[in-house]
C-alpha cells in the first residue's frame, strides 16, 4: 500500500516546458511515490504529454523544445545524467500509437534484454512470453513470433509496445493515452495487469478517460492550460471533493 511514508521515485519542482517561445506547461510541482499509479487526466493541449517528455528526455530529438526546472528520478536530475540511454533503460514509456521496430514480433520484445546482456535463448523465451502474456498479446501471437511486427494489427501492435516497454524491466512505466488503439476487452486486460505490475514498478498512466483513472490511480492530477490545476488521492477527486471548480467540471463530463 502506498502511504505518504513510501520513498519518493519522482520529483518535479517548478517544471515550464516551451516550445519556440511558446509556454505549454508552466510550475508545475508534484511528486510520486514507490508503487504508485499515478494519473493524469485533463483535456487535449493541456500539456500532459511535454510533462512526460520532460521527464524521460525528449527534448533531446526536439530542438524547439526548452525545458526550466527540476525532474528528480530516484533524487537525481535527469538532465544530468551523462548516458541518457541508461536513464531511459529504467523508464519504459508507451505513447499513444504503437512504434514497433522493424524486426519480428519475437525479437521487438527480446532486444532489450540482450542489450542487458542475456544471450541464452532459452532465458529468452521465458523473457518473451512473459512480457506478452502481460501484455495480453501472447495467445495471439505464439505462433507466429518470426512475423514482423509491423504486420499485426494497430491494437496487436501497441500491445507489442507494452510488451517491449516490460522487457526493460523498469522501474518507472509511463503510458501516454495507451488506449486509444486497444478495444474496450483487451483493454481491460492490460488494466488488471498494471494493477498487478504496481507491486514492481511505479506507473505514471496519462488517460482521456476519466473513468480509466478512476479504476486504476491511486491519485490523479488534473492538467489544463498548461498547469497542474490540482492532485488529490482519486476517489476523492471523483466524488464532488475536488477542491477546484475546474476539476469538479471536468470530471462530471461538463467540457473536454
Amino acid at each position: 500500500m502506498v502511504t505518504e511514508a513510501s520513498p519518493i521515485k519522482l520529483e518535479i519542482k517548478d517544471l515550464a516546458v516551451s516550445y519556440g517561445g511558446q509556454t505549454a506547461i508552466s510550475g508545475v510541482n508534484l511528486s510520486i511515490r514507490e508503487h504508485e499509479i499515478f494519473g493524469i487526466i485533463g483535456p487535449a493541449n493541456a500539456g500532459k504529454t511535454s510533462f512526460l517528455k520532460a521527464i524521460n528526455r525528449m527534448d533531446m530529438f526536439d530542438t524547439n523544445m526548452q525545458v526550466e526546472g527540476n525532474v528528480l528520478f530516484n533524487g537525481q536530475d535527469v538532465r544530468k545524467w551523462r548516458n541518457v540511454y541508461a536513464l531511459r533503460s529504467r523508464i519504459g514509456v508507451v505513447f499513444p500509437l504503437p512504434v514497433g521496430l522493424p524486426m519480428s514480433v519475437y525479437d521487438n520484445v527480446a532486444l532489450s534484454p540482450q542489450l542487458r546482456g542475456i544471450k541464452e535463448k532459452a532465458e529468452l523465451d521465458v523473457i518473451v512470453e512473459r512480457c506478452l502474456t502481460r501484455a495480453a498479446l501472447w495467445d495471439e501471437v505464439k505462433d507466429r513470433l518470426d512475423t514482423l511486427g509491423s504486420l499485426l494489427s494497430g491494437g496487436q501492435q501497441q500491445r507489442l509496445t507494452i510488451a517491449r516497454a516490460l522487457s526493460q524491466e523498469p522501474e518507472l512505466l509511463i503510458l501516454d493515452e495507451f488506449s486509444i488503439a486497444v478495444d474496450p476487452v483487451t483493454t481491460m486486460r492490460i488494466e488488471d495487469v498494471l494493477k498487478e505490475l504496481k507491486s514492481e514498478m511505479t506507473i505514471i498512466l496519462v488517460t482521456n478517460l476519466v473513468q480509466q483513472a478512476r479504476r486504476l490511480a491511486d491519485r490523479t492530477a488534473f492538467f489544463l492550460d498548461g498547469e497542474c490545476v490540482e492532485i488529490a488521492e482519486t476517489e476523492a477527486l471523483f466524488t464532488r471533493q475536488a477542491s477546484d471548480s475546474r476539476t469538479r467540471d471536468y470530471v462530471e463530463g461538463r467540457f473536454g
